[in-house]
């Protein structure tokens, strides 16, 4: 096509994506089944919380109720919350955590505290009116065996049909992967934390 007029580069465009058109439609037209999802956002890469927090705004937008639980995170104030406290018929946001492993520094206390974080989630996942629980860096807790990895999955397995539940966090455990039904990993590509740049409001909280 190096040598064609615009209207056949037009022509050959508009048939090229009919036809990618017609090919998702016949596609879409075997998605039928409508179900709760477990979802894990995993990896080194920043941005595992960030898309599982845009996904309440979408469901605040639908109109659902949502519970969010951190299970690290509680130790400075973040923007989300913020934003979620406008709606408190529909977003329960939990920060259980007391901040990052290397500085709690007291194991006992952190496997308390995550035991306390997962009676609240668990609750969460059994009650009928909560459309989505998102479990926020309970990766790390498995991870670090705070709780119990077959404990979990045994609730994820058994959660109400229509229960959507996200968990994020590095280092998902195989089993969790494997019992997914959606697993991203973020692939860490560059960070300005490396050039010295701090966390900042807006970006990382």
């Amino acid at each position: 096509m190096t040598d064609a007029t615009d209207q056949e580069r037009d022509a050959y465009h508009n048939d090229k994506m009919r036809k990618k058109q017609q090919a998702r439609e016949k596609i879409m037209a075997g998605k039928t089944v409508e179900r709760g999802l477990v979802i894990v956002h995993t990896g080194k890469g920043k941005g595992k919380t960030t898309a599982a927090l845009g996904m309440v705004c979408r469901m605040i937008g639908h109109g659902k109720r949502v519970a969010v639980v951190q299970f690290i995170k509680g130790a400075m104030h973040s923007g989300e919350k913020a934003v979620f406290d406008a709606f408190p018929d529909q977003v329960e946001f939990r920060a259980m955590g007391e901040g990052f492993t290397w500085d709690t520094q007291d194991r006992a206390r952190d496997v308390a505290k995550a035991r306390e974080a997962w009676e609240v989630a668990r609750a969460r996942i059994a009650d009928p009116s909560v459309d989505m629980v998102v479990c926020d860096e309970l990766n790390v807790v498995l991870r670090y065996d705070y709780l119990p990895l077959e404990e979990v999955l045994e609730v994820l397995r058994g959660k109400p049909e229509g229960k959507h539940v996200v968990v994020t966090g590095r280092n998902a455990p195989d089993g969790l992967i494997e019992l997914a039904d959606l697993a991203t990993e973020m692939e860490l590509l560059k960070h300005p934390f490396r050039s010295g740049v701090k966390a900042q409001a807006g970006i990382e909280f």
